[in-house]
């Protein structure tokens, strides 16, 4: 009998209340992922743009190519989303008449398959009233995806065949 099995690294999108999580096999448009985490409450918006660069370790990358477990990974990242909001309560900002929101929307976006050299391959946006929780939330989310999320790469270097390409975590 043959079986024949849903394939994993599948596009997946998760909205909560704290932002969204988006695993595509489409180009990333980083001018729309920064606009869906506007907010008149906002102060600042920090963004981090990860693209596919053109060397490695001494070696000509002709591309990356990504592929994820795709309903665990969108989890994973959702979860990332609601600790940074967690990790980031704007305590310094907050008085008892005055409680201030923190972290307003954050947003990851990360591609799947073949990403070209110079294209992104993540992006991650933040807003926040403040710029300081931006900028730290946005690290904290970039750091916690490239550890925890189900996501794997393979670089493909000038001169090498594509079999010796290796899957690796995603770290680097």
């Amino acid at each position: 009998m043959d079986t024949a099995w849903p394939p994993a690294s599948v596009e997946a999108i998760e909205e909560i209340s704290e932002g969204i999580s988006v695993l595509t096999y489409k180009p990333l448009n980083v001018d729309e992922i920064l606009r869906s985490v506007g907010d008149d409450r906002a102060g600042a918006t920090a963004a981090f743009i990860g693209t596919t660069r053109n060397s490695f370790k001494g070696k000509i990358v002709t591309r990356l190519d990504y592929q994820a477990y795709s309903k665990l990974a969108i989890k994973t990242m959702s979860g990332i989303i609601r600790s940074a909001h967690e990790k980031y309560s704007d305590s310094a900002h907050k008085t008892a008449e005055s409680p201030v929101m923190s972290i307003i929307h954050c947003a990851v976006h990360h591609r799947l398959g073949t990403v070209p050299v110079g294209e992104p391959s993540i992006v991650i946006a933040v807003s926040s009233p403040h710029r300081k929780e931006a900028f730290h939330a946005c690290e904290y989310i970039l750091e916690e995806v490239k550890l925890k999320a189900q996501i794997w790469k393979r670089e493909f270097y000038e001169g090498e065949r594509e079999e010796d390409a290796e899957w690796k975590a995603n770290v680097s």
